[in-house]
C-alpha cells in the first residue's frame, strides 16, 4: 500500500504512546507498542457525529493523532501503527473485517468496515488490531491457534470460518463474538470506500452516538452517550450517567482529549437527557 510507505516520526510517536523499550521486530516490542497505544490515542468518531470528513492520508493521521493528541477511528488507528510496525521492520498486512460485537445472533451479516493488521513475527501471523474501542485486543493474537489466548485484559480466541477468522472475547463465562476477519490484503481503495460509508451514511454508529474509549492497564474506560462505563481487568463494572458538563470532563480527565469549542454541539444536546442505550459497552 501506498500510504504504508509514507514515512512517520517514531520519535514523536513514542512520545505520544509515552513507549520507551527497545524497537526490535520482535514479539515483545510489538506487545508493549499495542499496550501504550491502546492506554493513550483514544478511540473516538468526534468529527463523523459533528459532520465533518474524516481524512485517511498519512499527513493528516499524523497531525489528528500525534501532534493534536486526537483520537481517532479504525482506519485512523491501524493505518499509523501499520506505517509504525513497517518502519521498525515487521511484515504488515491490512486487513477488512465485518464487526459482531453485541449484534443479535439472527441479524443479517453486516458490511466488511473495519480495518486490521496481520503482522508476522518469525514467519507467524498476529493478529493486531488499535482501533476497535471498547473491546480492542490488547496483545498480539496468534492466526494459528485456536485455543484462548490471554491478554492484559480478556482472554481472546481465533476459530476458522468459511470467509475467514471468528475473534471472540470472553467475558466472563462468556464468549462474545466480537468480528470476523478476512484473511486477503485489502487495498486503500476499499479502505476509501469504507471510511466514506461509515462516517456519512446516515444509519452509521458513529453519526448516531457519542462513542469514546480508552484501554488502560488498569481498566476499560467507554463513553457511549452520556454513558461512562469503566470495568477494570477484574471484571468489575461501574456506571454513571453524565450531564453535560461532566461530558466534557470525562473527555478531557478520563480520555486525555483537547476540548474543542464546537464539541458543546454535542454534549449539551446529549447530556440533556439520560435514556441512553449501553449496547456497544
Amino acid at each position: 500500500m501506498r500510504n504504508a510507505s509514507f514515512p512517520v516520526d517514531l520519535g514523536r510517536y513514542f512520545a505520544r504512546i509515552g513507549y520507551s523499550g527497545p524497537q526490535s521486530p520482535d514479539l515483545a516490542t510489538l506487545g508493549g507498542i499495542i499496550a501504550r497505544h491502546a492506554a493513550s490515542i483514544p478511540f473516538e468518531a468526534i468529527d463523523v457525529l459533528l459532520a465533518h470528513p474524516v481524512e485517511l492520508s498519512p499527513a493528516a493521521i499524523d497531525s489528528k493523532l500525534i501532534d493534536r493528541k486526537r483520537g481517532g477511528y479504525c482506519f485512523e488507528q491501524n493505518s499509523l501503527l501499520q506505517r509504525v510496525l513497517s518502519a521498525l521492520g515487521y511484515r504488515v498486512e491490512p486487513l477488512m473485517a465485518r464487526v459482531l460485537w453485541i449484534r443479535e445472533p439472527d441479524a443479517p451479516p453486516p458490511a466488511w468496515s473495519h480495518m486490521a493488521l496481520r503482522v508476522f513475527v518469525n514467519g507467524v501471523g498476529y493478529l493486531v488490531d488499535t482501533g476497535f474501542g471498547s473491546c480492542v485486543p490488547t496483545a498480539p493474537l496468534r492466526f494459528d491457534r485456536t485455543t484462548p489466548q490471554p491478554t492484559p485484559h480478556e482472554p481472546f480466541r481465533l476459530s476458522r470460518t468459511i470467509e475467514g477468522f471468528l475473534l471472540e472475547a470472553q467475558l466472563g463465562r462468556d464468549w462474545v463474538p466480537v468480528y470476523e476477519v478476512s484473511p486477503t490484503i485489502c487495498g486503500e481503495e476499499a479502505y476509501r470506500i469504507a471510511n466514506i460509508v461509515t462516517s456519512t451514511h446516515p444509519q452509521s454508529l458513529f453519526r448516531r452516538n457519542l462513542l469514546v474509549a480508552l484501554t488502560t492497564e488498569e481498566a476499560r474506560k467507554i463513553l457511549f452517550g452520556n454513558r461512562l462505563t469503566i470495568r477494570d481487568r477484574n471484571g468489575t463494572v461501574t456506571r454513571r450517567d453524565l450531564d453535560a458538563p461532566a461530558i466534557e470532563t470525562a473527555l478531557t480527565g478520563v480520555f486525555g482529549l483537547p476540548f474543542q469549542d464546537d464539541w458543546r454541539r454535542i454534549t449539551a444536546r446529549i447530556g440533556s437527557t439520560f435514556e441512553v442505550s449501553t449496547a456497544t459497552t
